[in-house]
């Protein structure tokens, strides 16, 4: 005898249960389709819309977006300011190896997104960016030589920026800032740099000696000129009456003696000069400026007879 508990399908309660089961399949597909119907772009983004795998050329800005579920998807392409660092190798315009770090400032611009997705991918930077910016690195540098490369960075730069531009501004790209952050050459080149600034110094130095020595020198030979010229017009100016008074004004007051002999001869006779100057005063009528002097009297002065006895 069958048991009277077994639920079968034509029975109310199998029914019941059947829609339930459905009830719930039906509303995880209406969940998981809504779900699907809507986007949402993030900031500083675009969404590229492709349908069946087709790009569509309007893109999605910021924000929620309705998109048909399982037909359509949205790929979001970054707008924001990116930063690209590469290393270069290259070769100056003397032959010189020079390796250098370029950092790239870059944007993708909104409306070029869904070209750039469609034309490149999303990996642009290791397919368009870096191999620019070796070409142009390349391009630059071999113009000037590795001793401009040094002393002319930011023409270089500036140059490098504007190539870099030319190449990239077509896929939709714009460069917003560059910079070379340096600029490493072999080592025997900084050697040999080194060895040529420390000769510059050096002469340097050698000609600001020179300079001071020539300089010293005509000071010298303006003052030896300047003396000779002091004594030229002093001796031009000298008359006995001048050497009478420089005498005077050194004389310590005592007369000099006489001295004679059989090879001896008068130093200096005070007093017939003294007799000469009142003589030349009477003749003129005029009077010897001169600083009055007391002379006390000789002392011990050999009288004639001495002198005579001394013969």
């Amino acid at each position: 005898m069958a048991d009277n508990n077994v639920y079968t399908a034509s029975s109310p309660s199998g029914k019941k249960a059947g829609k339930i089961v459905g009830g719930v399949i039906g509303g995880l597909v209406v969940l998981v389709v809504a779900l699907n119907s809507f986007t949402t772009v993030k900031a500083g983004h675009t969404g590229v819309v492709t349908t069946m795998g087709k790009v569509e050329q309007k893109v999605l800005t910021e924000g929620l977006h309705f998109k048909i579920p399982f037909v359509q998807d949205v790929i979001q392409i970054d707008n924001m300011v990116l930063k690209s660092e590469v290393d270069c190798s290259s070769a100056s315009k003397d032959l010189q190896t020079v390796s250098s770090t370029i950092a790239l400032n870059y944007k993708v611009r909104n409306e070029s997104s869904a070209s750039i997705y469609q034309n490149v991918g999303l990996d642009y930077e290791s397919i368009i960016i870096a191999p620019a910016i070796q070409e142009c690195v390349k391009a630059v540098t071999a113009k000037f030589t590795a001793e401009e490369l040094i002393t002319e960075r930011q023409s270089i730069s500036d140059q490098m920026k504007d190539l870099l531009n030319e190449k990239i501004t077509s896929y939709g790209i714009d460069v917003q800032i560059f910079n070379i952050i340096s600029f490493d050459f072999t080592a025997e080149y900084n050697a040999a740099i080194e060895a040529k600034q420390t000769a510059q110094q050096n002469a340097l130095k050698a000609e600001q000696d020179l300079q001071r020595v020539r300089v010293e020198a005509e000071q010298t030979i303006a003052k030896a000129e300047a003396e000779a010229e002091a004594y030229k017009l002093k001796s031009q100016e000298l008359t006995p009456e001048m050497l009478i008074m420089e005498y005077i004004d050194k004389w310590d007051g005592k007369l000099p003696y006489m001295v004679s002999g059989e090879n001896g001869s008068m130093l200096i006779d005070m007093t017939a000069l003294m007799e000469q100057i009142k003589e030349e005063e009477a003749k003129t009528g005029s009077k010897t400026q001169t600083t009055p002097v007391n002379t006390p009297a000789p002392e011990n002065t050999p009288s004639e007879t001495e002198t005579e006895t001394a013969e």
